[in-house]
């Protein structure tokens, strides 16, 4: 333990330890005695609705809703259908907006303005990219994200924000070959021009973001020396220091892409940021001058509610950091930008991205983001064009300035549910703080590859809930659209290395079957429509399509219709399955079928595979394109 108030303090104690809070404040009792329900209410009447759905028996007891309801996440968090007085108990204080742990927000009330509308540019067209940059500016962005790592060169920034007024809107970099050169660079532009940088201004060095950019693969193993990155840390940071600016970045975002959980993700951001504190104070900052320069990227998917409780706990986890560490309560704010998820993005049916990127965006204003980068809906297939960067930002306007979801500071505080997520993910953040800290501290825990052990399990379980569809993908596992032509767009400039979570079905469709299935339709359009159609979505989402019979009344109607295929599907009830589905199988067997699937569960009737709900969609894929070929 070294003294107090130095930066290893700052990961030595419990979540739990005292912190100074703002009273306690009152609360307004909006319910009349008409109005107040017991949970025997609301279980009676949600087990009514789940025997409906026949997922509960008569026998079953009501209670039993809470079983068959409650949801896990990838952390293993327990996600109740229902918040509840009692799920809160016990839970630690949570204060009030802008006053520690700040997990309400880091500011007592959020600016007229909203959000800052941080729209991110990159690539080698310096006059394209400015020309973006302006379109955007003038349209309702606030402030500029350049990604210098995208093959722009520092030494064309000053090109690239010819036409802004730097003073006026904050310009953030990402440079992560040369952070100390895009960082003077930016400064040059703006002593040339005798201004002052806006605030929020970020000079964006963050030298573990880049290396675990480059995969988590490529660090396990290795000890690098870590000195000319800590050095360009430090020199960084001494100039944002000097000219009043942010100087660096926890990037959570770069582990998100590759796979990583909610608590994985924080966990790994509380990590860098303790190495940037104990970088930073060892080269003679203050502890509260280190923490003033720094600020916190996440991802927002469209998992709403989690995106919520994540930068809430965020917050609070960072907010116990910086008490650790020995800062007054006014230095332990986090301030936070959020990006939407890349991984979540999809390639094929591009188009549902702006209802991923909308819900994305709206959770992480309620959560309390102070920027917010709603990325085109067209990311997964190269460089945005010029709709798409305009249905971006006006998702943020739109949010902020007609739906006024940023006129209330922390409007998901309160909420029962949503308060005891918070408290789950910042624990289960600071467990996985604790052993990236064990391992000898984050450079350590990347290089012996325990970071990349537990991403890559939690990888394994989400693509295992993606192949069963449990985890549904609209346009990708669910609705695809066969048929479609996707955008034409122009390549990025470097390798993608982002873990899109609809990969494994994408590179299925990239290649489609050179031949379909033959669909057996038996009997009306009644009787067949539902597994009709549950067995053609299934296969459109593997690139294979379909030939359907039509209404048939019989083997033989069926058999006039077959015309060779390899591999023939069965669609209808399990009564028509067991009146003459063994018949048909045998007369399609003799007529040349190799592979004979039926659509739902087989019972007693003697076919090569199935599909119903919980089938391993890729395993079935797989297996039917082989057949096929």
């Amino acid at each position: 333990m070294t003294s107090p108030g130095s930066a290893d303090d700052a990961v030595e104690g419990g979540l739990d330890e005292p912190t100074e809070l703002e009273p306690e404040q009152g609360s307004l009792a909006l319910a009349t005695e008409h109005d107040r329900w017991t949970r025997p209410d609301w279980e009676r009447a949600a087990a009514a609705v789940l025997r409906k759905a026949r997922r509960m028996s008569e026998d079953d007891p009501d209670s039993d809703v809470w079983r068959e309801l409650t949801l896990r996440t990838l952390d293993d968090i327990e996600v109740a259908p229902l918040g509840t007085p009692e799920s809160v108990e016990g839970l630690a204080a949570t204060g009030a907006p802008g006053a520690a742990p700040y997990t309400r927000g880091r500011l007592p009330e959020r600016p007229e303005t909203g959000w800052d509308i941080r729209p991110v540019f990159s690539g080698p067209d310096p006059r394209g990219t400015a020309e973006a940059v302006l379109v955007d500016l003038e349209n309702g962005a606030t402030s500029v994200w350049l990604d210098l790592g995208q093959g722009l060169p520092p030494e064309q920034l000053g090109a690239v924000l010819e036409s802004v007024f730097v003073d006026l809107a904050p310009v953030v970099l990402t440079a992560p070959a040369d952070p100390a050169g895009a960082a003077r660079a930016l400064l040059a532009v703006l002593e040339e021009r005798g201004v002052e940088p806006a605030e929020g201004t970020n000079l964006g060095a963050d030298p573990i973001g880049a290396q675990v950019r480059g995969g988590l693969e490529s660090l396990a193993g290795t000890r690098a020396s870590t000195t000319e990155a800590d050095e360009a840390l430090v020199e960084v940071a001494r100039l944002a220091r000097d000219a009043g600016t942010l100087g660096v970045v926890v990037d959570g975002t770069a582990l998100h892409d590759l796979g990583a959980s909610d608590a994985q993700e924080l966990g790994y951001t509380l990590a860098v940021g303790a190495a940037y504190l104990r970088t930073l104070t060892a080269a003679g900052l203050g502890m509260e001058e280190a923490l003033g320069l720094i600020e916190f990227r996440y991802a927002a998917t469209a998992e709403q509610f989690p995106t919520i409780a994540k930068l809430r706990a965020a917050r609070r986890a960072w907010a116990r950091v910086a008490e650790l560490g020995g800062a007054a309560p006014e230095h332990r704010a986090q301030r936070q930008h959020a990006v939407t998820s890349r991984p979540m993005m999809a390639k094929y049916d591009a188009w549902v991205n702006m209802l991923r990127t909308t819900v994305a965006a709206f959770a992480a204003g309620v959560g309390g983001a102070d920027a917010v980068t709603v990325l085109p809906f067209d990311t997964a297939l190269g460089a945005p064009d010029a709709f798409a960067r305009r249905i971006a930002r006006n998702t943020s306007s739109l949010l902020v300035s007609e739906s006024h979801v940023a006129r209330v500071a922390d409007p998901a505080g309160g909420s029962f549910a949503v308060e005891r997520l918070t408290d789950d993910l910042a624990r289960a953040s600071w467990e996985e703080l604790d052993r990236i800290e064990a391992a000898g501290g984050i450079r350590a825990a990347l290089a012996d590859g325990s970071v990349r052990t537990r991403v890559e399990e939690v990888s394994a379980r989400r693509e295992s809930e993606i192949a069963h569809r449990t985890r549904p993908l609209t346009g990708i596992s669910e609705f695809p659209h066969l048929g479609e032509t996707l955008p034409e767009r122009a390549p990025w400039p470097v390798e993608d290395r982002v873990r899109r979570y609809g990969a494994s079905f994408e590179a299925l469709r990239d290649d489609p079957a050179d031949r379909a299935v033959f669909l057996a339709t038996m009997g009306p359009v009644a009787a067949h429509t539902a597994r009709a159609t549950y067995a053609t979505n299934l296969l459109a989402a593997g690139g294979v399509a379909v030939e359907a019979a039509g209404p048939t009344d019989g083997a033989d109607a069926v058999l006039a219709a077959y015309d060779g295929q390899p591999v023939v599907c069965l669609a209808g009830t399990d009564a028509t399955y067991a009146e003459w589905g063994a018949e048909l199988v045998a007369a399609l067997r003799a007529a040349g079928a190799r592979h004979v699937v039926l659509a739902g569960r087989p019972r007693d009737l003697e076919v090569d595979d199935s599909c119903a709900v919980g089938v391993d969609a890729l395993r079935f894929l797989h297996t039917t394109r082989e057949k096929l070929a």
